[in-house]
């Protein structure tokens, strides 16, 4: 669908979880009639019971809380909080409750996950990112604290985000026959202009909008004239992915790419550092984050288009997984965002040269592409064929080089 920039938005960015939860805790402290939260992952640590409490307090002054979280990131949040948000007169589901029925066979419909981070407090502040709720130092040793991104947004696009997280609370309740969970109709009102600022909210699903935020960062890509700068957690393009990258360096754009040199995936990690050698060879500049775990899926173009979200540019986010971004066209936030990456590549990341693919030893190599291939193999016997790794690729019968 084509992308619908509205004007008039306030939107602050925010890094990690040390920026993010005092202003989203901030926001449910204020609530006055709704909150809607959505998450891939809600921890039972100090900032998961922090949330919690602030809801709890919220569904006890009248508050309408709507909690929804992901079957299998947040399995554990039957156990650790739905009693007492729903004690306190708070709504939660689960989406997908369980991985069922797992197999060498692997189902699509059991595959897809809840991977949005959104948040909406009253229909007038929204939160968009890949932050969930997890202390950022919630994780092993070697990973800590985590490196993300989210926007707290006031304005015309908190509308489109608040939509979103109503149609998916009113798909969840249909599925799992909790008709008293159903939402009243409501118009949903134009909101006023909170600032300068224009953007679009943009999701990822298995009907209307199955290539929205791969189509917004192909245009983006396409049309950049000077310099791309991407930071993605988990990075496997396909086809049209990288063709667009290689044209956009052959006409002599800067691009920068910025991945994980530590992982809690490894089977990606090594699948990603199969293609470095290529991107490099078209001209990419390659840069692995190691002074802790890198998870924000963000990117700036030309210092005047940048989007920040849950999507990355692999094919389990762009094909199964359901995921929401903010497309910012602005020059002070997209100079903001690059300003934040330069730093944090400085600071943390070392580049990757061809030199240093030379010295690799073989049974790395070796491991890199078994890695690239078996993660083909799972998008294969998930369902999804070469049409689909290469995203829809317009030209189904051009095969990946």
């Amino acid at each position: 669908m084509p992308l619908e920039l509205l004007p008039g938005n306030r939107l602050t960015l925010l890094n990690s979880g040390r920026e993010y939860f005092p202003a989203l805790l901030a926001a449910l402290q204020e609530a006055e009639k709704e909150i809607h939260l959505e998450s891939y992952i809600f921890a039972n640590d100090d900032i998961g019971n922090a949330v919690a409490g602030e809801l709890v307090q919220a569904a006890r002054r009248g508050v309408q809380v709507r909690v929804l979280v992901d079957g299998f990131g947040a399995r554990n949040f039957v156990v650790d909080f739905e009693s007492r948000l729903s004690q306190a007169g708070a709504q939660v589901m689960l989406y997908r409750r369980e991985l069922a029925g797992f197999s060498l066979k692997l189902q699509r419909h059991r595959l897809r996950r809840l991977h949005r981070k959104l948040v909406v407090v009253d229909g007038r502040i929204g939160f968009v990112g890949g932050i969930n709720i997890v202390d950022d130092n919630n994780t092993p040793a070697e990973l800590r604290p985590r490196y993300d991104y989210a926007v707290r947004a006031e304005g015309p696009v908190v509308a489109q985000i608040h939509a979103a997280v109503r149609r998916m609370w009113e798909i969840v309740a249909w599925a799992n026959l909790k008709h008293r969970f159903r939402l009243p109709p409501r118009m949903m009102a134009p909101l006023p202009r909170a600032g300068e600022q224009t953007a679009a909210f943009l999701l990822r699903d298995n009907f209307r909008h199955r290539n929205d935020i791969a189509n917004a960062y192909l245009e983006a890509i396409q049309g950049a004239r000077d310099e791309i700068i991407i930071a993605n957690a988990y990075f496997l393009p396909g086809f049209r992915f990288r063709h667009a990258f290689r044209e956009a360096a052959q006409r002599g754009v800067r691009i920068s790419i910025l991945l994980q040199g530590v992982s809690d995936h490894p089977l990606l990690r090594y699948a990603t550092c199969a293609l470095h050698g290529a991107l490099i060879d078209d001209g990419m500049r390659v840069f692995e984050y190691r002074k802790s775990f890198l998870h924000a899926k963000v990117a700036v173009v030309d210092g005047e288009w940048a989007t920040v979200g849950s999507s990355n540019i692999d094919p389990f986010s762009l094909l199964l997984a359901k995921e929401g971004n903010i497309v910012v066209r602005d020059s002070r936030f997209a100079a903001e965002l690059r300003t934040s990456l330069i730093e944090a590549m400085a600071a943390g990341a070392e580049e990757i040269r061809s030199d240093d693919l030379k010295r690799i030893p073989l049974y790395s190599r070796l491991l890199r592409w078994l890695s690239y291939g078996l993660v083909r193999l799972m998008v294969g016997l998930a369902g999804f064929g070469p049409k689909h790794w290469q995203a829809n690729e317009e030209r189904p019968e051009v095969t990946e080089r």
